[in-house]
């Protein structure tokens, strides 16, 4: 079975989207770190994975980096409250599936991981318009 895999060093956060991306249909799975991820024994299941880019320890850019070099090809997601031009740029430079800026839109990030996994779907009720609409 495949999984959504998210990684955010936030408890809060890493709680709100196990909720929201369950709903629609996915199984996922949460972690507090890059190391938790990469100890996961299930972590080749991950069918896209939703990361922070700051977290304790090892950062978001140097995960996707180390499953780029290891060949896990697994479509990326990377979140951020920090919006800057460098930021950005290691964004663009990565070859990310998406991203967003932080506090995050629902419906954007589903449907940056409906692209991801390559599923169509409507927008979920009560989450808002889709993407751009404040996200």
């Amino acid at each position: 079975m495949s999984v959504i895999a998210i990684v955010d060093d936030d408890r809060a956060v890493r709680r709100a989207l196990h909720r929201l991306v369950q709903s629609a249909g996915y199984t996922v799975e949460t972690f507090a770190s890059a190391r938790e991820f990469l100890d996961w024994p299930l972590r080749r299941r991950t069918a896209c994975l939703v990361l922070d880019i700051r977290l304790n320890g090892m950062s978001g850019f140097d995960l996707h980096e180390r499953l780029e070099a290891d060949g896990a090809g697994v479509p990326v997601i990377f979140m951020s409250a920090h919006d800057d031009a460098r930021t950005r740029a290691r964004i663009e430079r990565s070859g990310a599936a998406g991203h967003l800026w932080k506090p995050l839109d629902e419906q954007a990030l589903l449907d940056a991981i409906h692209r991801a996994v390559g599923v169509d779907q409507e927008p979920l009720p009560g989450t808002g318009g889709g993407p751009g609409s404040g996200g």
